[in-house]
């Protein structure tokens, strides 16, 4: 997510705003923060550098081989373009829209 990835997960945010596809509006139904690579299927949970479960999605966790490039400090700038942004509840991943329609149900 070479910043442009940043910007797309702030995009998303602004465009989930006040469905149930943020963080913060599912979290009461058991939704944590997710990505998963839509091409091997392979699903984590948002964490910072150091492991610990994130409550919000950030990319400086994912696995190594995801990420493309890091800056000079580590973070991460760039990530497989197979990687979406999502949630996990009861072993499931939901797309943000999966879980914003889970919500409104």
């Amino acid at each position: 997510m070479n910043n442009q990835r940043s910007e797309q997960l702030r995009k998303e945010n602004l465009n989930y705003s006040g469905t149930g596809g943020l963080s913060e509006e599912n979290k009461s139904q058991g939704f944590l923060p997710a990505f998963m690579d839509v091409l091997s299927g392979d699903v984590v949970l948002s964490r910072f550098r150091n492991g610990v479960l994130a409550p919000f999605h950030t990319l400086d966790g994912l696995p190594e081989p995801w990420v493309i490039a890091r800056d000079v400090h580590g973070h991460v700038t760039e990530i497989k373009s197979s990687v979406v942004s999502g949630f996990v509840r009861l072993g499931q991943f939901f797309t943000r829209e999966e879980a914003a329609a889970f919500v409104r149900i």
